[in-house]
This record gives C-alpha cells, structure tokens and sequence, in this order.
C-alpha cells in the first residue's frame, strides 16, 4: 500500500457544516482514514483557500464569484478553511492547498505525489461534482490508478452524485463503498504480513 494515497478534499468547517454536516458521511470518512493510517498510506488533506481579497479569483471565475463576494469564507486565516475536527490531519499527513477546484489546480499536489512514488489515488470529498470529478479526471490523464468511494463523496444534488458514481466515474476509476474499500484494504496487508 505504500504507492497508494488516501486524497480527502475539502474536507473544510465551512464546507462540511454548509454543505454535508451527516454524521454517517462524516463516519464513514473516519473509517477510511483509519484504515488508511493502519495500512501506513500516506493522507493528504487537499484544502481550498485563498489570499486576503481573492487576488487569485478572476471576476469571469463563476465557481468561485460567490467566494469572492463573501458567501462562502475561504480566505487563509479564516478559520472556515481549517480541516474541519471531524479529520484532524495528523503527524505525517500531508496538507495541499489550491487554488482552483480540481486537487491539481494551483497546487504543488503532483510533485508530493512524483517524490513519494504514489502509483494509485483513493478520493473522498466534497463535492462530488467539483473537487472529486475535477482530481479524477486529471489524475486519469497524469495515469495513475484511482479508486473512488462513492459514500465517502457527497453532493448536494444526489442526482448528479448518482449519475457520476455509477456511470461517469467507473470509466476511468474504480467505485467503492467504505466499507467494501476497508475490507480490501485490511485483506491486502494480512497477505502481505503472511508472506513475511
């Protein structure tokens, strides 16, 4: 598992408690990130934020024109854009920040993931339609395996979610649940721990 990363993006206080404050989504991610932090797989927290008056916001930027007017507070500083303490990173988890919505945009994602030889991604985050679809996509063109898990990703449209999960995101990834996703986890490192 040590070329996997376990990617969970943001996973923000202004974004959970705006957008998906479920306690069962929130558990779910927790179950991941324990699976993950047992398995010795790297965590990146992928978060979202910005300098003080958005210089990086064009006015022709509609996905982040509402940020810009104050709707949503991702200025860095503001405690909005901390992890929220539902996911606490960790000692040796990795913190990206962005500036656009896919993981890669405005970040220093790729050269984290080139120096630590990760092969294969594993998505969770808020939203679906945004963060999730945008890092899969170009993460698809870069290669790298991916793995996406479809109740650790929420959407405030469950349609588009649905449609994403069960027929857009399966051509380029595979589609798991967090459960389905632990249990293959923790079934690879007892193979691997017998063959020792």
């Amino acid at each position: 598992m040590s070329k996997t990363a376990l990617l969970l993006m943001d996973l923000q206080s202004g974004i959970v408690d705006r957008y998906c404050n479920d306690p069962e989504f929130i558990r779910r991610v927790q179950q991941v990130t324990a699976t993950a932090r047992k398995a010795e797989m790297l965590i990146i927290y992928v978060v979202v934020k910005f300098r003080e008056q958005y210089p990086e916001v064009s006015p022709r930027n509609k996905a982040f024109g509402a940020v810009k007017s104050g709707a949503l507070p991702l200025q860095e500083g503001d405690p909005a854009v901390e992890v929220s303490s539902s996911f606490a990173p960790e000692s040796g988890d990795i913190i990206v920040t962005k500036r656009r919505v896919g993981a890669f945009s405005g970040s220093d994602l790729e050269v984290v993931l080139r120096s630590q030889e990760i092969q294969h991604l594993v998505l969770a985050g808020i939203a679906t339609s945004g963060v999730v679809l945008s890092t899969l996509r170009a993460a698809a063109d870069m290669d790298y395996a991916i793995t996406v898990l479809s109740d650790c990703c929420f959407d405030k449209d469950e349609e588009v979610h649905r449609v994403l999960t069960e027929k857009v995101f399966p051509m380029q990834s595979d589609v798991m649940t967090a459960t389905k996703w632990s249990q293959q986890v923790e079934s690879t490192k007892e193979v691997e721990f017998a063959s020792k």
